[in-house]
């Protein structure tokens, strides 16, 4: 019997199909469907394909990695110990832990540790002065049986050094002379430390300690610093606290200046100025070291409405500043200034630069603009000026003691030294003082013409006008030697 033409499971006979063969074709379903269902059902344990995984494999254990290093000093070894456990507390051995180190911010491996049967691991890392640089993690890639793992950042603690810091030298220096302190940085235990060292100093009159300079020490933990101190001073040296070292502080060293010249010794009872100056700024320079120049914009505008006002016989233009070094009566040299005439002020220089190298002595110089305004003599105040002892040229005034008479200081030729030890008499009587009346001192007061001090004005050409009437008053001469008299001093016995 031949079969019809073959049928998927499922589809329906042709009509034509004899019945025999549809019983067939229904039992051939039956079967596939059975077969299906047998591949589906799964097998019995110990049974089935050879082929067949069985169970499905076991997630790896969790671990914990711990890492710590011990304390030490930066340049010392601190030990490094990574520890790798199960979740259960149970050590792993033989497990591969890679260290790694970040200097300067970039993280690289260190080394790579084996766990031991206790599941620990250690290396030596030396220590860097830098805490940043001693920063560590580890890290466990894992294993079928361990799960991967990580310690996190871990920053090993340094120890900080005790430093002992010093600064020396001489305790005295001759002013305007240079002077070497000594500087030194140890450990407690005495090795040198070459560390940067902060140097201070506070200035006689100050109260306030000021940075000087930052010295470093060097490989036997010594400095030197050359200072030139123009005042008694005091120094110090500080070193500060890093991330290794503890501060430290060292004792002051007292630094007394000395004044290069003999100070002026006054007669027991002499009277002190009654007006008080500060002292002016230490010389400059060797010597005298004039300066002379036309007015700055400064100083013209602190003379105006003081010592120059409108009206007066001689303009900013015909007048100059000088500046110049002189020896005070302390043996200190300081720096003083006046203001004079174009055509005087080349005599007065010369002659304060021969008094400076003769070492006889100048109480102050100050502009006399520094003494404001007085409505008695139309000018900057001479009282207080003289009061003060201070040698002064130029001022737009009236004579001292008359009114409404031009004093030759108004035309920039006259000159005025130390007068509180040589006193003018005026109308009114003695002043500044009349305790220095007939007393004379060898460097700082005159009653003569051979005097240093008024015989080398002479050389220079600068005349002492009204002798003792006026000690400290002196008028520049012209190219035909004679002084200049504003009108109103002629024949007066003193004009100043």
């Amino acid at each position: 019997m031949e079969l019809g033409p073959s049928t998927t499971a499922g589809e329906p006979a042709p009509p034509n199909v004899p019945g025999r063969a549809r019983r067939w074709q229904a039992g051939a379903v039956v079967l596939a469907v059975v077969l299906s269902l047998a591949a589906a059902a799964p097998a019995t344990a110990g049974e089935g394909d050879p082929g067949d995984p069985g169970e499905p494999p076991t997630e790896p254990a969790p671990t914990t990695l711990v890492l710590d290093g011990t304390r030490a000093h930066a340049g010392s070894v601190s030990t490094l110990r990574a520890t790798l456990t199960a979740e259960t507390g149970e050590p792993v051995p033989g497990a591969a832990v890679t260290v790694e180190r970040r200097v300067d911010g970039q993280w690289s491996t260190f080394t790579v540790l084996t766990t031991d049967e206790a599941g620990a691991a250690t290396a030596e890392a030396t220590l860097r002065k830098t805490a940043g640089d001693n920063t560590f993690r580890a890290g466990y890639a894992g294993d079928p049986a361990w799960a991967p793992s990580s310690s996190g950042r871990v920053g090993v603690e340094l120890r900080k050094v005790r430093t002992r810091v010093t600064i020396g030298g001489p305790k005295r220096v001759v002013d305007g002379r240079t002077v070497t302190l000594r500087v030194r940085a140890r450990t407690a235990g005495g090795d040198p430390l070459a560390v940067p060292v902060r140097v201070q100093h506070r200035l006689a009159g100050t109260k306030r300690w000021r940075h000087f300079r930052t010295i470093r020490t060097g490989g036997q933990g010594k400095a030197e610093l050359r200072v030139r101190p123009r005042v008694d001073s005091r120094w110090r040296a500080r070193v500060r606290a890093t991330d290794w070292l503890r501060r430290d502080q060292s004792r002051v060293h007292r630094l007394d200046n000395l004044p290069p010249g003999d100070p002026v010794r006054l007669p027991a009872g002499a009277p002190r100025p009654r007006v008080k100056l500060p002292r002016q700024a230490r010389a400059v320079g060797q010597g005298a070291n004039p300066v002379i120049t036309t007015i700055p914009d400064t100083v013209w505008r602190s003379m105006v409405g003081r010592s120059w006002h409108a009206g007066c016989p001689v303009g900013r233009s015909g007048l100059r500043l000088l500046r110049i070094n002189y020896w005070g009566y302390d043996g200190y040299r300081y720096r003083g200034e006046v203001v004079a005439a174009s055509g005087g002020v080349g005599q007065m220089s010369a002659a304060l630069a021969e008094m400076y190298r003769r070492k006889l002595p100048i109480r102050s110089m100050y502009r006399v603009d520094r003494f404001g305004w007085s409505r008695r003599l139309q000018g900057a105040d001479d009282y207080r000026s003289m009061a003060a002892g201070n040698t002064s040229a130029f001022n737009c005034r009236h004579v001292v003691g008359r009114p409404g008479v031009r004093s030759p200081h108004s035309y920039g030729r006259s000159l005025d030294v130390n007068p509180w030890e040589n006193p003018y008499r005026a109308s009114h009587g003695w002043t500044p003082n009349s305790w220095w009346v007939g007393r004379s001192h060898p460097r700082v007061a005159w009653r003569s013409r051979s005097h240093p001090v008024v015989a080398l004005m002479s050389r220079h050409g600068l005349r002492w006008t009204y002798g003792t009437s006026d000690s400290h008053h002196f008028d520049a001469t012209g190219s035909s030697g004679r002084v200049f008299v504003p009108r109103g001093c002629a024949g007066a016995e003193t004009c100043k």
